[in-house]
């Protein structure tokens, strides 16, 4: 009973952090709130008994896709100072009718699913492992080379926005150091 009860306060926080994920105007934060949810789910995994994947998923996605993405926003947003983007939410009713859609359909197939009598105790992970680096090795590599593609396309996107801006941001600025100095030496 306790475990249930657990198990509907980690998804209520996961709900609740979601909706600012979507809701959110500061990027930043939306990011955080990402990790808010990403970390509910690697506590919903371990309410489960799947500490492979809470391991997982704290690891590469609550670890390594957060920091990157925290990493991006940082690298094309930063001369702005805070990082805002507009919300308007004018498709509000259709959001949630596409929501209810999607949520009715998971929970059709969820239903339909047969499960297993007894869930094998145990841990695979040695066999995953053997999968993952040897059947599944072209999309290992291939995941890899996508997020060192978006890497590096921050940071090219951000030295573009730099070279452009450079001349507006240097301008005022030296106007302001020479009055500081003017006014530094009376």
């Amino acid at each position: 009973m306790l475990e249930q009860v657990a198990f509907f306060v980690v998804a209520v926080v996961m709900l609740l952090a979601a909706f600012r994920v979507v809701t959110a105007t500061n990027l930043v934060h939306t990011v955080l709130w990402l990790g808010v949810t990403l970390g509910g789910t690697a506590v919903a995994f371990i309410l489960l008994e799947a500490h492979f994947l809470a391991a997982i998923q704290i690891i590469l996605y609550t670890g390594g896709v957060l920091t990157l993405m925290l990493f991006g926003v940082m690298l094309t947003q930063r001369q702005q100072g805070v990082t805002t983007v507009g919300n308007p939410s004018h498709h509000l009713p259709a959001g949630f009718v596409l929501a209810a859609a999607v949520f009715a359909m998971l929970a059709g197939a969820i239903f339909r699913t047969p499960l297993p009598n007894a869930v094998a105790q145990g841990s695979n992970t040695r066999a995953l492992g053997v999968a993952f680096l040897t059947e599944h090795v072209l999309a290992f590599e291939a995941l890899s080379l996508l997020l060192l593609g978006a890497v590096l396309g921050a940071i090219v996107i951000a030295r573009r926005r730099d070279a452009g801006d450079e001349s507006e941001i240097a301008g005022p600025a030296i106007p302001a150091r020479r009055k500081l100095e003017i006014g530094g030496s009376r």
